[in-house]
């Protein structure tokens, strides 16, 4: 129950600042945004306490620590990956051509006669 009730809160603050970002519509932009962002930071605090908000921190990490995990392609293998996507969409393109003006020709002067 505490967790709804702390997830229900962070919802609050955020429609607060979202609530005082119109209704200071007078003032500057920038301190209307800074309203926003220190309204979603508290939101984040507020939410970060909760247990499925820690469960989502803890998420985050374990992506962070799997994503550097990842081999990248070098510079090379992307060109060359590249260099292949264009061939093939190329090939596939003329090959989509042909038949296509192979079908025309078959069906305007075989079919229709209107060749």
């Amino acid at each position: 129950m505490a967790d709804k009730l702390k997830l229900a809160a962070a919802g609050l603050v955020i429609v607060a600042a979202l609530a005082l970002f119109y209704v200071l519509g007078d003032n500057s932009s920038l301190i209307r945004a800074l309203i926003v962002v220190v309204g979603v930071v508290i939101a984040a605090g507020i939410a970060l306490t909760s247990d499925s908000g820690r469960a989502t921190w803890q998420f985050a990490l374990a992506t962070r620590t799997e994503v550097r995990k990842v081999i990248w392609p070098t510079r090379r293998e992307t060109a060359q990956s590249t260099m292949v996507v264009i061939l093939m969409v190329l090939v596939v393109g003329i090959y989509l051509w042909v038949l296509d003006a192979l079908s025309f020709w078959a069906i305007y002067d075989l079919t229709l006669g209107l060749g």
